[in-house]
């Protein structure tokens, strides 16, 4: 048996730093609520290359002591508690005091940082966990902390890291959350020197949402409340324009901490759905103000889950609230507006008077007029119209006219264009006709065929447009007005990653200020349906998959959606068209599995349907 061995602090440190840094927005995180446990005013955070070679975030808070720089960075080393009991009150983001010592055991560190009372600041620079230097400097009130070379000594698990784009949205989005809990603070962020984000910090939690999300989200969210002693609610609940095919616009926020929680997204949910016919997510912002005792967050070192002492309760009112909220806006939406009771008062019209006099003294004479000769004009022989006048038993016959429908006619028969369309997947179906105006049935050699009409046109269009892409012969249609995208902060960021992707699946786009995108071109193929939706969709689809995939993965993401425009259940289909749709089904890769692996076309034998009528068994008797 190998036996036991004691790590050293270096080692220990780099292991424990694994379960608070787990890349670039782990900084970013603890370093920001470092900051607003601070008290500051205004946080600036600046990052180059996603994060990998600097995080630099800049504030005006308090500082820290002198004495205390070079304690801040060891291990359990925190302010903000002192006993194990203080961890069932806690009142700030920050408490564990594992965050800077794992930040600097694995990059390099440059703080300076100055308290109110004090003229000169102080400088610590550390690499790897090791004290380098520490000085005094003149710095501005407050703290600012650079972060180089993140998992430069630990190259394994850099290279787990995701792309550039992605840790950098990734980022914004951590960045964007927290602005959101705390509306009283200005939040910049630069990202490779240019301005993301920028909110005002002047507590109106309308404007923050509208910086971040844009016009088209905010204006289209209504605001809820409830308010008891114990538990205080209140946020904003998108309407139904704005859910989408994702939950990365949901945000739940308790005591101003950003957590994830299973049962107060379910809450929200159900309301949602109470009022929605939409198979989408909703879009919410939530914010949760119980005492610290009732909740507890030293769950993970990261925070992000928490117990409440009470799910049903705490599910309950935050249904209940979202609930009252969406009924209002319906009631609203329907209600009478009251007339208004207004007394007539009849105005006052000024009398005109008239003071006309006839004089019957005067004689009225009538001139007489003789009446005129009238004389015939006489038009030439050729511009007089041909009148022909023929029996009314010449117009009105009894014979009928017969159609002779059943005329042969001597075209040339149209020979069918012999295409090499590969090796058919299963034999040629005699069409029987249309089920439930959904399944198409066909036999061949004593067998039932059924085919799901929308699953089989739904899997022929994907494989069409997958090879249009891989052949570089997809064909595009221009709008004939182009649609407006507007974008959040972590949208923009996921289509700047993949606008290549977009730019070859049809979709041309344009900048048009800000997160603002232009649609111009989508494949011809879509039809009729909502390009905007459609690339929203495709956009959510994207982000579910992460980074690591390859490009052909998320052209069959980008397929699936597009094959929305595929014939539908409850469509009805001529024998023309369901011929050439088996016909079609016939020759692809994979006709028997639709894009969301559900069957596209099942067999009944003989022996089955017999079976199931019973007459094999009635045979055996017999």
């Amino acid at each position: 048996m190998k036996r036991i061995n004691l790590l050293d602090q270096n080692t220990s440190n780099k292991i424990a730093a694994g379960e608070v840094v787990e890349r670039p927005s782990s900084v970013v995180k603890e370093l920001v609520e470092n900051s607003i446990d601070a008290n500051s005013k205004n946080i600036t955070i600046e990052i180059e290359e996603g994060g990998t070679t600097l995080i630099k975030i800049i504030d005006d808070g308090d500082g820290i002591h002198s004495e205390d720089v070079k304690k801040a960075f060891l291990p359990h080393a925190t302010s903000k508690i002192r006993t194990s009991e203080d961890i069932f009150s806690i009142n700030t983001l920050g408490f564990r005091g594992e965050a800077l010592p794992s930040i600097s055991s694995v990059s390099k560190v440059n703080i300076k940082t100055r308290t109110e009372d004090n003229d000169f600041g102080k400088e610590l620079i550390i690499e790897g966990g090791e004290f380098i230097s520490f000085e005094e400097c003149g710095v501005n009130k407050g703290t600012t902390i650079e972060v180089r070379d993140i998992f430069y000594n630990v190259p394994a698990r850099k290279k787990f890291l995701k792309s550039i784009s992605r840790e950098a949205s990734i980022i914004t989005d951590i960045i964007n959350r927290i602005a959101l809990s705390n509306p009283k603070i200005s939040f910049k962020l630069y990202n490779n020197g240019k301005k993301v984000l920028h909110t005002y910090g002047n507590g109106k939690l309308s404007d923050v949402v509208r910086t971040i999300y844009g016009k088209t989200i905010s204006e289209n969210t209504l605001y809820f409340e409830h308010v008891e002693d114990e538990i205080t609610l209140y946020g904003y609940i998108g309407k139904e324009e704005i859910s989408r095919g994702s939950r990365n616009n949901q945000s739940i926020f308790v005591n101003g901490r950003y957590i994830k929680h299973k049962t107060l997204v379910a809450a929200v949910e159900n309301a949602f759905k109470s009022f929605s016919t939409v198979n989408k997510f909703p879009f919410f912002i939530l914010f949760v103000e119980v005492y610290p005792d009732f909740v507890d967050v030293n769950i993970h070192p990261t925070k992000a889950e928490i117990k409440f002492k009470d799910d049903r309760l705490l599910f309950k009112k935050v249904f209940d609230a979202v609930h009252s909220a969406l009924k209002e806006d319906v009631f609203k939406t329907f209600s009478i507006p009251e007339e208004e009771k207004d007394v007539y008062k009849p105005e006052e019209i000024e009398e005109i008077r008239l003071n006309i006099s006839p004089r019957m003294d005067e004689e009225v004479s009538f001139k007489k007029y003789a009446p005129q000769e009238v004389t015939e004009v006489k038009l030439p022989i050729d511009l007089k119209p041909e009148v022909k006048y023929e029996p009314l038993n010449e117009l009105v016959k009894e014979d009928k006219v017969e159609l002779n429908i059943g005329v042969e006619t001597k075209e040339e028969p149209v020979k069918e264009i012999i295409k090499d369309k590969g090796i058919p997947k299963f034999p040629p179906l005699k069409l029987i006709g249309q089920f439930n105006k959904t399944y198409i049935l066909g036999e061949y050699d004593e067998v039932l065929y059924m085919i799901d009409q929308h699953a089989a046109h739904e899997k022929i269009l994907f494989e069409r447009y997958l090879k249009s892409i891989e052949e570089d012969t997809l064909v595009v249609q221009p709008l004939l007005l182009p649609t407006l995208i507007h974008l959040s902060i972590d949208d923009y960021a996921y289509y700047e990653e993949n606008k290549g992707v977009f730019s070859r699946a049809g979709f041309t786009l344009e900048d048009f200020g800000g997160n603002s995108l232009s649609l111009k071109e989508v494949p011809y193929f879509l039809g009729k349906l909502d390009p905007k939706e459609l690339f929203l969709g495709i956009l959510d689809n994207i982000k579910e998959l992460g980074t690591g995939k390859t490009t052909e993965v998320k052209y069959n993401r980008i397929a699936t959606m597009a094959c929305k425009s595929a014939v539908k259940g409850n469509d009805n289909l001529s024998d023309i068209e369901m011929v050439k749709l088996i016909d079609e089904l016939r020759y692809i890769d994979d006709p028997f599995h639709c894009p969301h692996g559900r069957p596209t076309i099942i067999k009944f034998t003989n022996y089955d349907l017999e079976k199931k009528f019973r007459r094999i068994v009635w045979e055996m008797v017999k």
